[in-house]
C-alpha cells in the first residue's frame, strides 16, 4: 500500500488541502521528507522547488538565521494564549514595510484575515454588500467561496456544498482587468457596497497581471462610492517588493490581508489598514475578532526572522535577477520552439498559460489547455523540476537558487516544451 493509499483512508482525498491530491494533472502526489534551499525532497527523489509551499518560501527552504530563531524559540514555549512583544515587533515591521498600514492584528491563516477584514468593512460602512472578482480566490469563507458568473451584474451562486444561498447573496461578483463591469455594479448598488476586494496581481487563476490603471481605477471609484478598497495580498504581500503590491504600483488600500511570507513558513495571516477603520476591532471597537492562537509565538518569530532578512540591500534586486533569468530562458525557450503560449510574470511570479490567447481575465486564462500543462507538469517532474499540480497556480522563484538550479530548469523546459 502507498502512502497515498494509506492517506486516503484517514484524510478525505488523502490530502489537507485540495490541489495537493494532483487531481488536476494525474498520478499520485509525491510525499515530501525534508527541503533544503531551492531544493525539496520526496519519495527518495530531489527536486527544484517551485511551488515554495505556495510562496512562503521566498528564502528557500531551512534558512539558518529563521532555524536559529525557531529554535530558540521552541525553548521558551510553543504557546502562551497571552500577549507577547513579538506581536508587538511584528506588527511594528509590518507597519513600517507596508505604506497603507497604519495597524495590523495577526491571525492563523489567510482565510481568517480576508473573512476578518470584510466584517471590519462592514462595520465601518454599516453596508452589507460585497465585490470580488470571478478567478481571484479569497480562502474559503462562506461568503466569498462563490461560482463568478460571467454576466457583470449576476449575484454569485455557491461554488461548494454546505454554503447557503442567503449567505452569498451579498456578494457581488465582476470581471478582473474591466472596471466597466465594476462600474456597472457601484451603479446598480449604489449606497449598498461596503467594500470591494481585489488580488492586486490574480495568482489564483495562474498569474494574470492587472491592467495598466485598472487598480487605480478601482482605488478612485471606491472613494468616490464610498466603499472600502481591500488588496488580497496573501500572496503579494512581501513577495513583489518590500512593500508589497501597493507599493510596486503605488496603490494604496484601505485594508489588507496578509498570510505566507509573515509567517515564515508557519500558519500565519493579518490584517491591517487605516487607523481609524482598525480601530473598529475588538477590543477597541464593536467588531469582534478573537483567536487562541493569534499571534503565536513561533509563527512571529518565523515571520519577524523573515521580514528583516528581506529588508537586507538589495533583497528584491537579487531575488528578482534570478527570477528574470528564469522567465527570460523560458520566453526564449518558446521562441525557438515556435510555441505561442502565454508566459505572465512580475517579480518572482509567473504562470504559463497552454493558449495562444494574451491571458489578462479569467476568462482568457480559462482557454489553456489543461490536458497539455498536466503532460507539462509531469514531464518537469520526471527531470527534477516540482511545479504547482495544477494550471491555475502561480510558479515561485525562491532567492536559494542557484545559477545551476536556473540553468537546469531552462534546459529542462526546452525538453518538455519541444516533446508537446
Amino acid at each position: 500500500m502507498t502512502i497515498f493509499e494509506r492517506a486516503k483512508l484517514v484524510i478525505p482525498g488523502g490530502v489537507n488541502s485540495p490541489v495537493r491530491a494532483f487531481g488536476s494533472v494525474g498520478g499520485e502526489p509525491y510525499f515530501v521528507e525534508r527541503a533544503d534551499g531551492a531544493y525539496i525532497y520526496a519519495d527518495g527523489k530531489r527536486y527544484i522547488d517551485y511551488v515554495s509551499s505556495w510562496g512562503p518560501m521566498i528564502l528557500g527552504h531551512n534558512e539558518p538565521s529563521i532555524n536559529a530563531a525557531l529554535k530558540a524559540a521552541v525553548d521558551r514555549g510553543v504557546s502562551y494564549g497571552a500577549p507577547t512583544l513579538l506581536e508587538v515587533e511584528l506588527a511594528e515591521l509590518t507597519c513600517e514595510m507596508l505604506p497603507s498600514v497604519d495597524m495590523v492584528r495577526m491571525v492563523s491563516s489567510g482565510t481568517e484575515a480576508v473573512m476578518s477584514a470584510i466584517r471590519v468593512a462592514r462595520g465601518f460602512t454599516g453596508r452589507n454588500l460585497i465585490v470580488k472578482f470571478e478567478g481571484c480566490y479569497h480562502g474559503h469563507s462562506d461568503s466569498l467561496l462563490v461560482k463568478g458568473g460571467s454576466g457583470m451584474l449576476t449575484l454569485a451562486q455557491p461554488s461548494s456544498l454546505g454554503v447557503p444561498a442567503d449567505i452569498t447573496k451579498n456578494t457581488l461578483v465582476a470581471d478582473y482587468n474591466d472596471i466597466a463591469s465594476v462600474e456597472a455594479l457601484f451603479n446598480k448598488y449604489s449606497g449598498q457596497i461596503a467594500c470591494l476586494i481585489v488580488e492586486p496581481v490574480a495568482a489564483n487563476m495562474g498569474v494574470v497581471l492587472p491592467k495598466e490603471g485598472f487598480l487605480q481605477a478601482l482605488r478612485d471609484l471606491t472613494t468616490r462610492e464610498g466603499a472600502l478598497l481591500i488588496f488580497d495580498e496573501v500572496i503579494t504581500g512581501f513577495r513583489l517588493s518590500a512593500g508589497g503590491a501597493q507599493e510596486y504600483y503605488n496603490v494604496m488600500p484601505d485594508l489588507t490581508t496578509l498570510g505566507k511570507i509573515i509567517g515564515g513558513g508557519l500558519p500565519v495571516g493579518a490584517y491591517g489598514g487605516r487607523r481609524d477603520i482598525m480601530e473598529l476591532v475588538s477590543p477597541s471597537g464593536a467588531v469582534y475578532q478573537a483567536g487562541t492562537l493569534s499571534g503565536n509565538p513561533l509563527a512571529m518569530t518565523a515571520g519577524l526572522a523573515t521580514l528583516k532578512k528581506l529588508q537586507e540591500p538589495n533583497f528584491y534586486e537579487k531575488l528578482n535577477k534570478k527570477a528574470t533569468i528564469l522567465w527570460a530562458g523560458f520566453a526564449d525557450n518558446l521562441k525557438k520552439l515556435g510555441k505561442n503560449y502565454a508566459f505572465n510574470a512580475v517579480g518572482s511570479l509567473a504562470c504559463l498559460f497552454f493558449t495562444d490567447k494574451r491571458v489578462d481575465s479569467f476568462k482568457s486564462a480559462m482557454t489553456s489547455d489543461t490536458k497539455l500543462y498536466a503532460k507539462y507538469f509531469h514531464g518537469m517532474l520526471e527531470r527534477g523540476i516540482a511545479l504547482a499540480p495544477a494550471q491555475f497556480e502561480a510558479m515561485f522563484a525562491c532567492a536559494a537558487l542557484s545559477d545551476t538550479a536556473l540553468d537546469t530548469t531552462i534546459k529542462a523546459h526546452y525538453e518538455v516544451v519541444r516533446g508537446l
